[in-house]
């Protein structure tokens, strides 16, 4: 079993420039955000996979991806409609249907 003292291979940098080295250091920084913000799903997946590593013997890894997601999270994706296509994706015919 992995203890919480474990390090990541890599530690994580926050945006304040402070870094997060071990799960144990991972867990009490989520632990001390606010409540609405700890709640959300990218945060609770964060817990998730540092309680796994460190009391299951998942992958560090992982928890580490966790907490990145979570810190550094991507935008929505946009989908965009068939009608808003670029043109170049019109323009040609293909063979069969020339």
């Amino acid at each position: 079993m992995m203890a919480w003292s474990a390090k990541f291979s890599e530690p994580i940098v926050l945006p304040d420039g402070d870094k997060l080295a071990t799960l144990q250091e991972a867990g009490a920084f989520v632990t001390k955000l606010p409540k609405t913000l700890h709640d959300t799903a990218p945060w609770q997946n964060a817990m998730h996979v540092l309680i796994q590593a460190a009391d299951h013997d998942g992958p560090i890894e992982f928890a580490r991806l966790g907490m990145m997601q979570a810190l550094f999270p991507k935008g929505e994706p946009t989908y965009r409609s068939a009608n808003k296509d670029p043109v170049w994706r019109n323009s040609r015919k293909l063979v069969r249907d020339r």
